[in-house]
């Protein structure tokens, strides 16, 4: 029976989940335009487990957001997801941002390009074909009129950037999902139990976070 925990804080959606064989038990979420990490995460994993009636010591594994997305929410809770490992002596699992957003996407066909806000134009964005497997790899682009023009399969686009996507991709077979707009670590519990049966861990002391940019403080 594996217990683990799952954190999500890679964009305004502030998301901890407890999952049981990879089934989520119990998920607590909230976004907002302020990003309050700091003073929601560490209630809703308090909030979960007491309702849940798990004890700290009954968790196998902490799983963690390792993005692309917001350089303040990632340092947030991978540093979070790292102290309770130290505590606890458990592993830590890293998953993909993006894929996590990815797998919400109910499709038998076409591809689907998960994107997360990166300001202006840009945005942080794979491709995955309908199996949820990753196509094309993790990048930072600048969206165009000539932004996946080669694509002649159905795209369904889904993440914080739609609306801004919209104003320069206007093929017929772009498809926008604007029910899914956050990833969720709701979505979280099957892939963090698929590592965690693999052994699939980072190492806690030195995992950072993949922030694909580096911070710009601005002026």
């Amino acid at each position: 029976m594996s217990y683990i925990l799952n954190i999500e804080t890679a964009t305004k959606n502030c998301s901890v989940s407890l999952a049981k064989n990879g089934e989520t038990l119990i998920c607590k979420e909230i976004s907002e335009q302020g990003y309050s990490h700091a003073e929601k995460l560490h209630v809703f994993i308090d909030e979960i487990l007491k309702e849940s009636a798990i004890a700290m010591s009954d968790l196998k594994a902490i799983a963690v957001s390792q993005g692309p997305g917001s350089y303040t929410g990632l340092r947030i809770g991978v540093s979070s997801a790292k102290g309770l490992c130290y505590g606890l002596q458990i592993p830590l699992i890293a998953i993909d941002t993006l894929s996590t957003l990815a797998i919400q996407v109910q499709n038998e066909d076409g591809l689907i390009v998960p994107m997360i806000d990166a300001r202006r134009m840009e945005v942080y964005s794979a491709i995955f074909n309908s199996k949820k497997e990753m196509i094309r790899e993790v990048q930072a682009e600048i969206l165009t009129e000539e932004s996946f023009i080669n694509e002649t399969e159905k795209i369904y686009f889904i993440g914080d950037s739609n609306e801004k996507a919209k104003s320069v991709l206007n093929k017929s077979n772009f498809i926008f999902l604007d029910n899914i707009i956050y990833p969720s670590a709701n979505e979280m519990g099957a892939i963090s139990h698929t590592k965690f049966l693999k052994e699939d861990f980072v190492n806690v002391a030195y995992f950072e976070p993949y922030y694909l940019k580096d911070f710009m403080f601005a002026k």
